[in-house]
């Protein structure tokens, strides 16, 4: 029961493990993506600029936490 509920993350870093690890990294450690060191490592590592709404959609402090919702 416990491997099935994580297989899907072991799939994903087979298959792309210095992706995973990458994204896995930047979310432990809460990273921006709008923020300038991390954003013109992924702009010169892409070839590509970063959009600021897709990077701000990352963006961990304008969510304030868990939010409650009402089911009727």
């Amino acid at each position: 029961m416990f491997f099935d509920e994580l297989s899907p993350l072991f799939q994903e870093f087979l298959q792309k493990p210095l992706a995973f690890m990458g994204g896995f990294t930047s979310g432990v450690f809460r990273l921006n993506l709008a923020d300038d060191p991390v954003k013109s490592w992924l702009e010169k590592e892409t070839g590509k600029p970063v959009s600021d709404t897709a990077a701000s959609n990352f963006d961990s402090s304008k969510n304030g936490g868990p939010q409650s919702i009402s089911i009727d």
